[in-house]
């Protein structure tokens, strides 16, 4: 018993070293930029050694990893969150939009996801990193639209990685300051254009 409980401290202690190696990166990353922040301020601002540091992480890119998967978690628990089984398909997927533009807006966000991200990650990594999260609740929310008819059926990947992009220079263009009406206007534009064109009634035969 005892040794159960001596091996759960370790654990909690190790997993509490890890969370505040990611939070001070966090931090850092989005106030200096990841290559203005080295691992001896990391460790300093979380209150460990670089040893300790390099025990949880193999390096600075190892942990910046950690730092984008934590913050793209973070935006698909949102989009999740706002679009409950409840919600018809159309509506899901609607308010799992407004919800992505708005955790986008988390200060640093879309520096880490949109900027650093790839250029750290490089675009294949990023992109795992998106399927796993969220661009896994866009493609979910699309499959269902398409399963339910409410759009128009079209490969599952092909459209989850355009409107996906889409979404992303949404939210990069609203962080700099653009309206974020306009972008979502767009946005739901783009989503009702993809819904099924309505059958229209035949035409009445012509009478000589």
């Amino acid at each position: 018993m005892q040794q159960e409980t001596t091996r759960r401290s370790n654990r909690d202690r190790t997993e509490a070293t890890r969370a505040d190696l990611i939070a001070a990166a966090r931090k850092l990353f989005t106030e200096k930029s990841y290559a203005e922040t080295g691992t001896p301020e990391i460790a300093a601002a979380a209150g460990v050694t670089r040893g300790a540091l390099y025990h949880h992480f193999a390096d600075k890119q190892a942990l910046f990893a950690a730092v984008v998967e934590q913050e793209a978690a973070a935006v698909a628990e949102e989009i999740e969150r706002a679009s409950p089984p409840s919600l018809d398909a159309r509506e899901a997927l609607i308010a799992g939009s407004d919800a992505y533009l708005a955790a986008m807006r988390a200060p640093g966000r879309t520096r880490l996801l949109l900027l650093d991200g790839p250029a750290v990650l490089g675009r294949p990594a990023m992109d795992a990193i998106d399927n796993r999260h969220g661009n896994r609740s866009l493609r979910e929310g699309l499959v269902a639209a398409m399963r339910a008819q409410a759009m128009t059926r079209l490969p599952a990947e092909a459209l989850t990685a355009l409107l996906g992009a889409a979404f992303d220079r949404a939210a990069l263009a609203i962080e700099a300051g653009a309206s974020a009406q306009d972008y979502r206007t767009v946005l739901m534009a783009l989503i009702d254009g993809l819904s099924p064109a309505p059958l229209q009634a035949p035409r009445p035969a012509r009478t000589r």
